[in-house]
């Protein structure tokens, strides 16, 4: 079998209408990698709808030589369909390459989608060198105060992982928050402020904090 005809099983498979076909794709293109599935295995990514495919699919690029994947991969960054965006971005978190740094903008660190922002922060601080982290910790803050407790934990998270660098504008972010009356803000900057001193604990507001942001939050609290 020639290898066109290796890619067109592979593509085959991938569109399967059975989940369960396609991770089983997936999962033998990891475990048998060939360079001219990069491309089968990319495009589906941007499309696949089930959450365990897609991280399959992932974990095969991730098998694949590195050269060959993530030019493929970072090309998605300039996708208009945003899953496909924030599927590159994830892989560019699990590829770990530094040479994805230049390639993670501040319009996807700042997205308007969730997913693409957050996935952004992760792979931001994956693969950005350690000269960049305070900068990186300096973009990142402006988004304190964003979004659900999930999306907040995420970006904690992050905060976190980039150790000394993030402390000075993270404190920074929390006196202008002050002086802004945000509490949205305030509470995410300490309960992250929290995190870094206890790295094992689990994110949570302060109640004192809670109560601030419910209230900010609340819909008559605008009127």
């Amino acid at each position: 079998m020639n290898p066109t005809d290796h890619t067109a099983n592979l593509a085959t498979a991938l569109a399967s209408p059975n989940s369960s076909s396609r991770l089983q794709a997936a999962m033998t293109a990891g475990t048998h990698p060939r360079p001219d599935y990069v491309e089968a295995l990319v495009a589906r990514s941007g499309t696949e709808p089930d959450f365990l495919v897609r991280d399959t699919l992932t974990w095969a690029l991730v098998m694949h030589p590195l050269d060959a994947v993530l030019p493929r991969v970072l090309a998605e960054l300039d996708s208009e369909n945003p899953r496909a965006v924030s599927q590159a971005l994830h892989t560019l978190s699990k590829l770990g390459d530094a040479r994805a740094w230049p390639a993670i903008t501040d319009a996807h660190l700042h997205s308007a989608d969730d997913d693409i922002a957050r996935t952004a922060w992760r792979a931001a601080a994956a693969v950005a060198p350690a000269t960049e982290h305070p900068r990186l910790a300096a973009a990142l803050v402006s988004e304190l105060g964003r979004g659900d407790i999930d999306t907040m934990r995420s970006l904690s998270r992050v905060l976190v992982s980039l150790g000394e660098a993030a402390t000075g504008p993270l404190a920074a972010a929390a006196a202008e928050a002050t002086a802004r009356d945000n509490d949205a803000a305030l509470a995410h900057a300490r309960a992250t402020e929290r995190l870094i001193a206890d790295p094992d604990a689990s994110f949570a507001l302060d109640p004192a904090d809670a109560a601030r942001l419910a209230r900010a939050l609340s819909p008559s609290s605008g009127s």
